[in-house]
């Protein structure tokens, strides 16, 4: 099962605590998949079409309580693609739909259908909260955080997709909205926005879930900048080693050590002797004792020594202590 149905399902089991919270979460519910069907009076009906069996449960559930209908369930199963069922919660009360169509924001006290986020539905911020899950159960998805992060809400009304944007900025969410094909999307991109609106709607467990893998993908990240990083300064120095073993030899069978400065004799011994110790371990070898940044003093010119002595008609550089 997917992490989005994951947060889905939770969502479904989320039960706003005032009425108004409850009528607001509908409303997003219907507004995102509902379609109206028009007859002459009663004969009008709402449709809402999901493919989870827990938001169905809790459109059905929603209606009941808050306007007492009765609700007819419909179960399609798909063919073609993912064969997943298709639930559809119809609606046709005999008093017709006019009021639950105004009450649910869909509609004006004339009749006529709206559209947008009816700033009565969410005055408060737990109407507000509540509108934002249920649009999310309507129509969002948030990808496994294994991978990218990713939330996004689908609209076909570009109206609601900036309304629903504007919403979330409420919150201090930077929601973008863009176009994508024939839609019009609401997505988060940023993992602390993301597990902020998860917050906001009541998904505890997926929030909990999310940041879990999220600790584990930044200290797994932050591990392997740092084994790179360490590799590299490692190769660096067994680099370095092996060009300064090559040089000392080069200058040993060219000039020889004993032409060398006591200092450099020295150091240049040590370093054959011991091609894999660090700067520091050399520098403890050596008597009287001498820093990292003197070892690597005398270990460069050593280096100017055996650049010298490569180039073309030079003599063997008179070197004092």
């Amino acid at each position: 099962m997917s992490f989005s149905t994951l947060t889905k399902n939770e969502l479904a089991r989320v039960v706003g605590k005032e009425k108004c919270c409850r009528l607001a979460e509908l409303a997003a519910l219907v507004k995102m998949d509902g379609s109206l069907s028009i007859g002459a009076g009663p004969k009008t009906a709402l449709t809402i079409s999901t493919e989870n069996a827990a938001v169905a449960r809790k459109i059905f559930s929603l209606f009941k309580e808050i306007f007492g209908v009765y609700t007819e369930v419909l179960v399609q199963r798909k063919n073609r693609l993912r064969k997943k069922n298709l639930y559809q919660v119809r609606v046709s009360p005999p008093s017709g739909m006019a009021d639950i169509l105004r009450r649910l924001g869909m509609a004006d006290a004339r009749g006529q259908l709206t559209e947008g986020i009816p700033r009565e539905l969410v005055r408060r911020e737990c109407c507000r909260r509540a509108y934002l899950r249920g649009a999310f159960l309507g129509g969002g998805s948030v990808n496994n955080p294994e991978g990218t992060y990713h939330l996004e809400i689908i609209t076909g009304n570009a109206e609601l997709a900036r309304a629903l944007g504007r919403l979330m900025q409420e919150f201090g969410l930077e929601a973008r909205v863009s176009a994508r094909k024939n839609w019009h999307v609401v997505y988060l991109k940023d993992s602390d926005q993301i597990v902020a609106l998860l917050n906001i709607m009541g998904a505890h467990t997926a929030l909990l879930n999310f940041e879990n893998v999220r600790i584990y993908k930044d200290m797994r990240n932050q591990v392997n900048r740092l084994v790179n990083c360490e590799t590299a300064n490692l190769n660096k120095v067994v680099d370095a080693a092996l060009r300064q073993v090559e040089n000392i030899r080069f200058i040993a069978a060219t000039m020889g050590l004993e032409k060398l400065p006591p200092a450099l004799r020295q150091v240049a011994e040590v370093r054959l002797q011991y091609p894999d110790a660090s700067l520091r371990e050399l520098g403890e070898m050596l008597e009287p004792r001498v820093g990292k940044s003197g070892v690597n003093h005398r270990l460069r010119r050593l280096d100017d020594i055996a650049k010298k002595l490569r180039e073309p008609s030079c003599e063997a550089p008179a070197e004092k202590g």
